[in-house]
């Protein structure tokens, strides 16, 4: 399964950041960012996501997330 979110992520740090926390908590996801789409789109890959949980993460951080429709 894969979930496409919306972000206002910036910075290439930033993203290396966010990938790293979720990382930590969902080891078998993929993870990435493309920050050349104007929606600065996170994108992650895996069985049994936990949409709610990835973007309560993304906003404890200070960033905005929203699932992409």
């Amino acid at each position: 399964m894969v979930e496409v979110f919306k972000t206002n992520v910036q910075k290439e740090t930033d993203t290396n950041y966010i990938i790293a926390i979720i990382q930590r908590e969902f080891p078998t996801y993929k993870v990435n960012f493309d920050l050349e789409d104007c929606d600065k789109i996170l994108r992650v890959e895996g069985a049994d996501l936990q949409s709610n949980q990835i973007i309560e993460y993304v906003k404890c951080l200070g960033y905005t997330c929203n699932i992409l429709d």
